[in-house]
């Protein structure tokens, strides 16, 4: 029996869950990419197997599906191939641009205070001594500096997207296989891209595509296929015991005297725990939060439409940008970390204005955008409105 599509199933509205917390990832992100910051502590890194990485790139899969899936069903897969293929080129551009700006702000900082270790920290030495070169591998994304690998990975994963969507319109379980099939092979065959000048790319490619793709399938009624399992409680329960557990393994990372307590064949069963490669551990932890996330937090949750909810929803619309600032503001931290105080007071005072200028200029994307739609909705002076398909409501505003 052919397997039924998941079109009929695509929610109309966009889900405001994914936007509050792809911007509390973009947070995480930031404060995480600043070296040495106590704040840091409070991110999810620190407590399990998985972080806010996980978190941006399965909501950045779901949305694509959610953006190109009706496009590539009402217009055919070589108009939507080409909006995906559109979106992937515009991320590109904005991968150069952050480049050059970051290699410069890093550059500036280094000369002016007269501090080499700015270079070679960030990884920057290599543009300094051979810039030619360097450029030429950075614009083939061989050449990431620290806190730049998350773009180029959205970028291929995006570049590579049409096929599996059309695939998964049509047959969402072959689909997800493919990805994991992909995913096996990567490890079985250790596929990577080559990064320049050595080594492979911090985050793979051929494995991190698997969660992309699950994102993806979870948005064309994957979700409401796994609504049964995510709402049982022995789902819940299972998901909150390997949290603990992971929360204990991860504390053995910090005091080491714990580790003592760990059996042997724990230890050798789970170590090395692959960010690269994605590994098993990091996806199952990913998934056991999202189980206990959905748990409470749920699509009519009251405090979606609460102010405080607000500025994490706004940054989370605006992924793109607000990221790009957030890796500017992270060398702005470290600057200040190295150069004024490195103080805990500092690191909170440091971490809090970061969050406060994305969620400033969140809000002013968002309130440009609105004006730039009422200007465009209101056609010859006509006094007619913006246009409906201007304002349908959760597709205006927000990063695919």
């Amino acid at each position: 029996m052919k397997e039924k599509p998941f079109m009929a199933q695509l929610p109309v509205e966009r889900d405001y869950r994914l936007d509050l917390f792809r911007g509390i990832a973009l947070w995480l992100i930031f404060l995480d990419h600043i070296p040495s910051n106590a704040v840091s502590w409070i991110t999810i890194r620190n407590y399990g197997f998985s972080d806010a990485t996980e978190i941006f790139v399965f909501i950045s899969g779901y949305t694509a599906a959610f953006v190109y899936g009706r496009a590539m069903a009402a217009n055919g897969f070589l108009v939507a191939a080409a909006r995906v293929l559109k979106r992937a080129w515009q991320i590109y551009v904005a991968h150069v641009f952050l480049f050059a700006i970051y290699l410069a702000e890093i550059a500036y900082v280094a000369h002016s205070f007269d501090n080499p270790l700015y270079s070679e920290e960030m990884g920057v030495l290599n543009f300094l001594s051979n810039p030619d070169v360097t450029i030429v591998q950075a614009l083939l994304l061989k050449f990431k500096p620290v806190n730049m690998d998350v773009l180029p990975l959205y970028i291929v994963l995006l570049a590579g997207f049409a096929p599996f969507l059309w695939l998964l319109l049509r047959s969402p379980t072959l689909g997800l296989l493919a990805s994991a099939s992909i995913y096996s092979l990567s490890w079985l065959l250790g596929w990577n891209l080559p990064a320049w000048p050595k080594g492979d790319w911090v985050f793979n490619p051929f494995a991190w595509q698997l969660l992309f793709v699950f994102g993806a399938w979870c948005a064309l009624g994957g979700a409401q296929r796994l609504s049964r399992w995510v709402n049982s409680p022995v789902t819940f329960g299972l998901a909150v015991a390997y949290l603990i557990f992971a929360f204990a393994i991860a504390l053995t990372w910090y005091i080491p005297a714990l580790g003592a307590y760990v059996p042997k064949f724990v230890g050798e069963a789970i170590y090395p725990i692959d960010k690269t490669n994605l590994d098993v551990l990091r996806i199952l932890h990913f998934l056991s939060l999202a189980v206990v996330t959905l748990w409470y937090v749920r699509r009519d949750w009251p405090w979606l439409k609460s102010p405080f909810a607000r500025p994490a929803i706004l940054c989370g619309q605006h992924s793109l940008g607000i990221f790009c600032l957030g890796v500017f503001l992270s060398f702005a931290g470290h600057f200040v970390f190295t150069e004024v105080s490195n103080r805990v007071f500092m690191h909170v005072i440091v971490s809090a204005s970061g969050i406060a200028i994305m969620i400033a200029v969140a809000a002013m994307i968002s309130w440009y955008k609105r004006i730039e739609r009422q200007g465009t909705g209101s056609g010859t002076g006509t006094g007619q409105g913006p246009r409906p398909s201007a304002i349908k409501p959760g597709l205006a505003g927000g990063d695919a």
